[in-house]
């Protein structure tokens, strides 16, 4: 199978492939998702909703289209699936912290205290 994909990277068509935008721009395109799952681990305070809407949204759309173009583009779906996901998964911990008791709860939370030296 590995000596398969060396001999497509050789062909033609998999240079073809490889230095056109159809790869490129799913390549450069996984920044979005990437920083969406890095700021899974920030606090929820700083959690803009309407930007996590907007990029949902936006990931949405441009899943349907990168299954709709032919031919299909698999990179920029996995793409923007992830993006979706990850921005779904933002949106609801913002719903949770603002909406939903989240900030109350964690404000009835003894703080932690600092031991002196």
């Amino acid at each position: 199978m590995a000596s398969q994909f060396i001999n497509w990277i050789k062909s033609p068509a998999g240079r073809q492939y490889f230095f056109s935008t159809h790869f490129w721009g799913p390549v450069a395109n996984w920044g979005l998702p990437l920083a969406a799952i890095a700021d899974l681990s920030k606090d929820e305070e700083m959690i803009s909703g309407t930007m996590s809407g907007a990029l949902c949204a936006y990931s949405s759309v441009f899943m349907r289209f990168a299954w709709r173009v032919q031919p299909r583009n698999y990179l920029l779906f996995a793409c923007h699936a992830t993006n979706a996901t990850a921005q779904a998964v933002q949106l609801f911990r913002f719903a949770n912290y603002h909406h939903l008791g989240g900030k109350e709860k964690r404000q009835s939370l003894p703080s932690p205290q600092v031991a002196s030296a």
